[in-house]
């Protein structure tokens, strides 16, 4: 075991509500590189909260947390640094711009190599509120992480980078000795040595902490401690992690096992005493596991908080044995993470079903679902980012990384890719080479590369491709068998490798669903051709086991004297697909306007739970008011582009019949092809999008609605940018369109920014031109204040015809986008609109709205409205109250009521959207 160079002293005093914090500090560093240097870094990760222009906070922002933004100074805390002196000399010293958690010190005589000085400190915390990544301070309690100032890690050079949440703080072996002194009302619980000192403050008592060589501290200061200590043959576990349905001394058989599979896969551990704590659990808990309310349990007892302790367990132990720079590295960690915990599955629990109990259910247990094993889950949830071409590299840095692929999809795609080299090279190999990387670096720091150097020493095959090809590539893993022939006894089989990526695969014979024979091919980047012995097969399959997370294993079949490779299959209810089967997938639906009322019907599609390229669906119905038969279908191919600003295309067709007025309907029908394009870094938020589309309309006859073309083809252009945060948004669109009586041009321009001070801000512009118009006696294809025709049936009108009651009070920000409604709305010839709104407290605004309009027989005219907008969820659900408009104090007004307007989202995709634009 390696000993540290770097030693913190501290004398500690906490307010009496343990929210602030007078810090005495002495950090001892030793210069351990072979150069000398002129400055030193320390780390002051605490410090991240206190600037709303941090780059923590700039990736909350990205991440729409709102929780961060909104909170007050003193809730954010921070560090204020009142002296800081090196070797008892007053120092030069800064934040790092932009960094406000990074220290520099420049130093007025250069440190030689192995030499060490003294860097004294003297200052101010205020410990953030734990609301925002789980450790903090909570209801006058703590739980302490990553909270005093430390020396940056030198190794070779300095490994220094910002806090951002991603649970990647960069850990070095120190020794500490810490008085910690504090009302005596609380308790302490840590992994350092603690002895009782003599407290000369009234109220208060004080703690000795030590340790040597600690990798990571932990600190709870409570009232009340949960915490239990359970003694294990090689390491004492100090956790607040319980099951209340299990017995004490069960949890202490679980703890058990776990650490001793630990020790047995990797080694011995390399300290004395371990945290395993709920707050680390919840900083990467076991996604779908954590969704569970507590009374809900499918599987066997004992499971859940076996898998749960497993994960903070190995978490732990990994990150305080394998030192290294966990910003770049941090992938590593995670596939063994992974990898452990898989094989942990198939060591204990072999038999537990992805679903578990639910399985059994009836309806439940005639899902593909409920075949599946709980490992499948790594490869289905990896799937999920793929298939929408949002996958990463594996050994991207952290912080490059979108948040699902930081927190789920890489660390898996990371484990099963050490599960293919086990398949590939043999389990021994790959299970003595992380034992023998483990042994071997746990004392110093280490990097990705040293592994691979052991693996490939243990193994004749090349391994190359794997960390070239799986690891460092953004390329989605895609085989296909093009085809089988029979050549004497052997079998002549040609295997296409769509992505161009070099990787082994294994071939196998199928009769019967039964494996026959398995053969690895050695990797190859077309395709390749090999000779199997006919073992009198049915079918031929790659990848049959699933082996390799690809992004299509529905091609990797071939079946022999068949008509079809694979049968067809219906599936009721919506289901993780079987790659087996031709699948095709019958739900319930239901719609809701005025005039069909509820609208009900199957469902006819060939997506699963997972997207496809390749999509279509068919959805008829009956209106329960309308009497009638309503719906549509549609059929739409999506061609993903890597490595390119153009991210995808998009080619469809559509059609949908419902009513747009009583025993009124109508049928649309649209072609389109859509181009999106989105930067190469994958978290940058900017979206362009090119949408080309032709919409035919046929609709009956109204006398309620004045148009000399109710049939109707518009030929339609729009461009769309948008750059959206938290913080910050703009988006632009420009429209063109098209028809056979009248022709125009419109522009949007929207912009909203969130200030410091938590005001906002929202300014809008429309400006529409029609640069032909034949339509003038009708106003249906008219620019409108507000309230448009939609006669493209974009928007989701509940009441599209209403003129009065609640229906006609739905608003939806288009066009000129007012929110009063008047006599006179429409304009045949331009219009051009101001809408802004501005904070009066937290969700509460007040808006304004101004615009001119021209019709073809009069002159331009000017109105204007003003309100209060009540924004609860922006854009989903909103209450716009008029106050004073062209019309005069609308809120004096009778049946002041029928003015409010309203936003309302049922739309299952755009709610769902509100959820997922922080993780995508």
């Amino acid at each position: 075991m390696s000993f540290s160079q770097n030693k913190i002293t501290a004398d500690i005093l906490t307010s009496e509500d343990l929210k602030i914090h007078s810090v005495a500090e002495t950090i001892t560093f030793k210069n351990t590189s072979d150069k000398v240097l002129n400055s030193i870094y320390l780390y002051d990760w605490l410090n991240a909260f206190s600037d709303k222009e941090s780059p923590l906070a700039k990736r909350y922002a990205q991440e729409y947390v709102r929780r961060f933004h909104f909170a007050s100074g003193f809730e954010r805390g921070g560090t204020t640094i009142h002296s800081l002196f090196v070797s008892s000399s007053d120092s030069n010293w800064n934040y790092v711009e932009g960094q406000p958690d990074l220290i520099e010190i420049k130093l007025e005589k250069t440190l030689p190599p192995g030499k060490s000085i003294d860097i004294n400190l003297n200052y101010t915390l205020i410990v953030p509120d734990s609301k925002f990544t789980g450790f903090g301070w909570n209801q006058r309690e703590l739980n302490l992480k990553q909270w005093l100032i430390t020396p940056a890690i030198l190794n070779g050079d300095w490994i220094v980078y910002s806090h951002k949440d991603l649970n990647d703080f960069p850990l070095q072996r120190l020794d500490y000795e810490l008085n910690f002194e504090f009302p005596n009302m609380y308790s302490v619980n840590s992994n350092f040595e603690q002895s009782n000192l003599e407290s000369h403050l009234s109220g208060y008592k004080k703690v000795y902490l030590t340790g040597e060589n600690l990798a990571g501290t932990s600190v709870f200061v409570e009232q009340i401690s949960d915490f239990e200590t359970v003694q294990t043959d090689h390491v004492t576990l100090i956790t607040n992690l319980k099951d209340s349905e299990l017995r004490p001394e069960i949890e202490a058989l679980i703890l058990d096992r776990i650490v001793y599979f630990l020790k047995d896969r990797f080694g011995d551990f390399g300290f004395e005493t371990m945290m395993v704590t709920e707050e680390d659990y919840n900083s990467s808990p076991v996604y779908g596991l954590n969704q569970l309310p507590s009374f809900i349990r499918p599987f066997p007892d004992g499971f859940q908080y076996d898998i749960k302790v497993l994960k903070t367990i190995t978490d732990q132990y990994l990150r305080r044995s394998l030192l290294t720079n966990t910003r770049k590295n941090q992938w590593l960690l995670d596939a063994m993470l992974v990898k452990v915990m898989m094989d942990y599955i198939d060591t204990y629990y072999p038999d537990v079903n992805l679903l578990g109990s639910f399985s059994n259910f009836i309806g439940v247990k005639w899902l593909h679902a409920s075949d599946l094993m709980f490992n499948d889950r790594y490869n289905f949830i990896h799937q999920t980012t793929i298939r929408q071409n949002l996958g990463q590299p594996v050994d991207f840095p952290q912080d490059s990384l979108l948040k699902f692929n930081q927190k789920l999809s890489n660390p898996y795609k990371g484990g099963l890719g050490l599960k293919y080299l086990e398949d590939y090279l043999g389990k021994d190999i790959v299970d003595e080479s992380l034992k023998q990387y483990f042994n071997h670096y746990n004392t110093e720091f280490s990097n990705p590369e040293d592994y691979f150097e052991i693996l490939s020493s243990r193994t004749d095959k090349d391994i190359s491709w794997f960390y070239t090809n799986y690891l460092g590539s953004s390329k989605d893993i895609d085989f296909k068998i093009k085809s089988v022939k029979k050549v004497s006894d052997s079998l002549k089989v040609k295997i296409i490798n769509k992505t161009r990526n070099a990787m082994p695969i294994a071939v196998y014979q199928l009769k019967n669903d039964k494996i026959l024979s398995k053969n690895w091919v050695k990797a190859f980047k077309k395709d390749t051709v090999v000779y199997l012995k006919d073992l009198n097969s049915d079918q031929i399959a790659v990848n049959y086991e699933e082996v390799i997370p690809e992004i299509n294993p529905r091609n990797n079949f071939k079946s022999r004297g068949k008509l079809l490779n694979k049968p067809f299959q219906f599936r009721l209810l919506e289901d993780i697909e079987d790659p087996k089967y031709n699948q095709l997938f019958i739900t319930p639906e239901f719609t809701y306007n005025l005039y069909d009322g509820l609208s009900l019907g199957p469902k006819l599609y060939n997506t699963s739970l997972l997207p496809k390229q390749l999509s279509f669906k068919i959805n008829p119905k009956y209106g329960l008011t309308s009497n009638a038969v309503v719906g549509g279908a549609s059929i739409d191919y999506t061609q993903f582009f890597k490595d390119d600003d153009l991210f995808q295309i998009r080619y469809g067709l559509t059609g949908s019949r419902f009513s747009y007025n009583q025993d009124l309907f109508y049928r649309r029908y649209s072609g389109y092809i859509g181009l999106t394009y989105r930067p190469q870094d994958l978290r940058d938020n900017a979206r362009h999008n090119l949408f080309v589309r032709t919409v035919n309309v046929d609709k009956d006859e109204s006398e309620f609605v004045e148009s000399n073309e109710p049939n109707y083809n518009i030929f339609n252009v729009r461009y769309n940018f948008s750059d959206k945060s938290l913080d910050q948004s703009f988006t632009t669109s420009v429209d063109y369109q098209i028809a056979q009586k009248f022709s125009k041009v419109s522009t949007t321009f929207s912009f909203r920014k969130l200030y410091n001070n938590n005001r906002q801000i929202n300014l809008r512009f429309f400006g529409g031109l029609f640069l032909y118009n034949d339509e003038q006696d009708s106003n249906f294809f008219s620019f409108a204040l507000d309230r448009p025709t939609d006669y493209l049936f974009d928007y989701n009108y509940y009441g599209r015809s209403e003129e009065s009651g609640l229906f006609s009070q739905q608003f939806i920000m288009a066009e000129g986008g007012f929110k009063s409604q008047f006599d006179q709305r429409f304009a045949d010839n331009w219009i051009a609109s101001t809408n802004i709104s501005t904070t009066i407290w937290n969700w509460i605004f007040i808006y304004g709205d101004a615009g001119f309009f021209k019709t073809t027989y009069s002159n331009p005219q000017f109105r204007f409205d003003s309100g209060v907008r009540l924004s609860f969820v922006e854009d989903y659900f909103e209450l716009y109250l008029p106050v004073y408009s062209s019309k005069g104090w609308e809120i004096t007004q009778d049946n002041y009521d029928q003015n409010i307007r309203f936003i309302v989202s049922l739309d299952l995709s755009t709610i769902f959207k509100l959820f997922t634009r922080k993780w995508y």
